[in-house]
This record gives structure tokens, C-alpha cells and sequence, in this order.
């Protein structure tokens, strides 16, 4: 058998200069002195996190609605996205050429975005103009126009997304997962919707639903910047906060069914087949996401050396570990001979399952999460969609600043463990050749 230690060698060599950093240093970030950065404050049920960054010249705010796919039903699939995207469009106060030209006049973003857990409206723009760019924030936040030319060039936009998915194999293997894995689970509530329901939602369907939303108990709103915490209640007092209290109760969502192996090909052709092997995986607030964050890092690495460096067998073969409620990750691959390539991959999870990674690969792992955790923290943006979703999936913001000390914490048997708890009855999503898909390889038990 292959020397474990020179299997892995090479990761421990990602990050040299992070390792001794960590060897002098100890623990990172003091979660304290992170912690005294923020300031949390409740204004008519509507929770409220601000992060002070001193001297910063621009600032970012995102207003996120609980609830993701649980607010949904298979008849009005895509309202919430929908919505949305439709009340950017325009406010009540600042009409679509209006709102261009305020957002054109300040370079400030304005954006929204639904995923399965929740969705937001989200804004960023330059500290000198906090007052009005706010005022343009609170307008198409609770007061969106939904005037019928906009919610029917949002309707055209979301058609050719749906096209799109249809066409691209790669986009087509994700809606395929979403069906095969999803079924019978509130994440089958697509939150992108589809063409029928989409089609019969009219203005008045999203005005109504919007108002729905609009409730402080279902809201969350952060925001990073050089922003005065008093100042920020101040502007919250007199725009969110008088919205309606409601009684929204966030519902607890069911586990994810990975009971069995499954296979499902979608026949399409075309010159490789495109697979992606889904299995079971803890979320953000369960203790064992650091040690499987480790144990896919180093899966992805093993893949990719195996499958693509060694025998060529794909481009861009991948492990991945996802950010849901309801967790799931994944191997992925594009590969003619499809077979081999799924082989050698269960061949690599079977290998974590049996053989402990030594101590210097995972500090090199450990190096490498230092150096991506600061470069992805870089913006305003990214620290309030961080905070934001700890505060809603993992058990709370302060979280967050616990995230490298958790994973410097990982030991080799954690990572045994969580993938012989984890990396089993992984169900295969196929789009390409039927004819050329071993039944028999890709339902093996991964090693077990």
C-alpha cells in the first residue's frame, strides 16, 4: 500500500508559511475582541446586527427574510425570488429611471437573492452617501411598485434562466440533483420556480405576497461598515421597525433522505457524461462540520490528483461540501469513461474511511483555510452575508468568529470518523450515455 504519509504529502505543503504562524500565534483571533466589533440591538421584533469597521469608506446591509423553500408550495413555486427581483425593479418613492439614476449617480449595488433557506435584499454603496442610498434601501425594500412592464421584463429574465438550465449540462445536473434528492422535502418547493407557476403569477399575486413577507419577525438586517450603532437604529426606527410584528415561527426542516444508494441517468447526447454523487453531510451548527469541512478539503485534493493528475480521466473533477439547513455534499466529474472516473473517486473515500491523515497534512489544511477565510472576508459584503448566515444556520453570528479555532481543533480520528458516519449510500445523478453507466460501480457502498 501506498504510504499514507506521501499520498497527502502535498498538503501539507498548500500553506508553509500559515503553519508557523499558527506554531507562534496559537489561536487566531481573540472571538472577544472580534465580538466587541459588533453591536446587536432589536428595533419592534426586528433583530439587528451591525459591524464597526473604523476608517472604512464604503459600507454594506443586507435585509434577509427567514424562511427560504418553507415558505413555498409546489403551486407558487418562485414567488418569493420572483418578488424580489420585481420589487428592485422600482419603489414607490424612487421609480425604475429614478432608482437607475440614484444607483448610477453613488456606484451603489443593489441586489436580491433566494436560496432554500433564505432569501435577501441586499445593497452596498460608499459611507457618504448612507443617508439617501438608506432611503432608496427602505423604499424598494417595503415599498416596492411592482408596476406591470417591470414584473413582466423580470417574468422574460426568469423564462431565460429556465431555458438556460435546461441547456446547460452543468446547470441541468444541478436542477437533477434538486429533483432526485429533494423529493418529498420542502427544498422540492424550488425557489427558482418553473415555467407554469411562474406564468400565472401576476402583479397583484407578488404585491401580496411581498406584504406577506414584510413582517419584523421574519426579518433579520445586517450590516457592516463605519456606521454609528445609534445613528442605524436611529434610520432603522423610522423605516423597518415600523413594519408589522407578525408571529412567524421558523419551522424545523427534515433530514435529507441518504437511507439507500440511488441512480438516476438523464439520457442527453452528448460527448461526456456529467455526474454528481450527493451524500449526507452536517450543517453549519452541527459540532461536525469542521472536521468534514477538513475531510472534503482533503478529498478534493485527493480527487483531483487521482482522477485528473494521474489518469487524466477528467478536466475538473470535484468534492464539495455545501452550506444548507439540511445538508448534503458531493463528488463531482465529467468524464467519458464516467465508470472509472466514479470508481477512483469511492476508491479515494474508502482511503478516508480506513487510514488516519497525519497530523501535518491537516495543519497545512488548517493554513489553507487562514489564507481563503481572510481573502473571502474581504469586502463588506461578504462579512455581512457571514454573519448573517451563522446567525440563521449556525446557531448564532458569534459563531462565525469561532470558525478557524474550530478547525485548527480537527484531529485525524475526526476525520475517520465523519466520513465513515457521512460518505455512504451516496445517491448518483447522471446526465449523458445510459448505455455507457455501470450500474454496479456507481451503486457500491463507497467502500463500506
Amino acid at each position: 500500500m501506498k504510504s499514507i504519509i506521501s499520498r497527502v504529502s502535498f498538503l501539507a505543503l498548500l500553506a508553509i508559511l500559515p503553519i508557523s504562524l499558527f506554531a507562534q500565534t496559537g489561536k487566531i483571533d481573540s472571538v472577544a475582541a472580534q465580538s466587541s466589533l459588533v453591536t446587536e440591538f432589536d428595533v419592534n421584533g426586528l433583530k439587528v446586527i451591525l459591524k464597526r469597521r473604523p476608517s472604512a469608506p464604503t459600507y454594506a446591509a443586507g435585509l434577509f427574510i427567514k424562511g427560504g423553500a418553507r415558505n413555498l408550495s409546489p403551486a407558487n413555486a418562485g414567488v418569493e425570488n420572483f418578488a424580489l427581483l420585481a420589487a428592485t425593479e422600482a419603489g414607490t418613492k424612487y421609480p425604475r429611471q429614478a432608482l437607475r439614476r440614484e444607483l448610477s449617480r453613488t456606484g451603489t449595488k443593489l441586489s436580491p437573492a433566494s436560496n432554500n433557506d433564505y432569501s435577501a435584499i441586499a445593497i452596498a454603496s460608499t459611507r457618504e452617501n448612507f443617508d439617501r442610498i438608506w432611503d432608496v434601501f427602505a423604499d424598494v425594500s417595503m415599498n416596492p411598485a411592482f408596476a406591470p412592464d417591470d414584473v413582466e421584463r423580470v417574468r422574460q429574465q426568469i423564462f431565460a434562466g429556465l431555458r438556460e438550465a435546461e441547456s446547460v449540462p452543468d446547470i441541468a445536473l444541478d436542477r437533477l440533483e434538486e429533483r432526485v434528492v429533494y423529493s418529498g422535502h420542502p427544498y422540492s418547493n424550488d425557489v427558482q420556480g418553473n415555467q407554469k407557476t411562474i406564468t400565472a403569477l401576476t402583479p397583484t399575486d407578488l404585491r401580496t405576497y411581498h406584504k406577506g413577507l414584510m413582517q419584523t419577525s421574519r426579518l433579520l438586517l445586517v450590516v457592516v461598515g463605519d456606521i454609528d450603532a445609534n445613528e442605524l437604529r436611529s434610520k432603522v426606527e423610522a423605516t423597518f421597525g415600523k413594519l408589522p410584528r407578525g408571529d412567524y415561527k421558523e419551522q424545523p426542516l427534515p433530514a435529507l433522505d441518504f437511507s439507500k444508494s440511488t441512480l438516476d441517468v438523464t439520457p442527453r447526447t452528448i460527448q461526456t457524461n456529467y455526474v454528481k454523487g450527493v451524500f449526507n453531510a452536517p450543517s453549519l451548527n452541527n459540532p461536525d462540520y469542521f472536521p468534514m469541512r477538513v475531510a472534503m478539503t482533503i478529498l478534493q485534493q485527493l480527487v483531483y490528483e487521482e482522477v485528473r493528475v494521474k489518469r487524466q480521466l477528467s478536466y475538473a473533477p470535484d468534492a464539495e461540501l455545501n452550506l444548507a439547513a439540511a445538508n448534503s455534499a458531493n463528488i463531482y466529474v465529467t468524464a467519458v469513461d464516467a465508470n472509472q472516473a466514479v470508481k477512483v473517486m469511492l476508491e479515494q473515500i474508502a482511503f478516508l474511511k480506513s487510514n488516519p491523515i497525519n497530523e501535518r497534512a491537516i495543519s497545512g489544511m488548517t493554513g489553507q483555510f487562514l489564507t481563503n477565510y481572510y481573502v473571502a472576508q474581504e469586502t463588506n459584503t461578504a462579512q455581512v452575508a457571514e454573519l448573517a448566515r451563522y446567525e440563521l444556520l449556525g446557531g448564532g453570528w458569534r459563531n462565525s468568529f469561532e470558525f478557524l479555532n474550530k478547525i485548527r481543533e480537527v484531529k485525524p480520528t475526526d476525520i475517520q470518523t465523519v466520513a465513515n458516519k457521512y460518505m455512504k449510500n451516496l445517491r448518483f445523478v447522471v446526465i449523458g450515455n445510459p448505455t455507457s453507466i455501470d450500474r454496479s460501480v456507481f451503486l457500491q457502498s463507497a467502500g463500506e
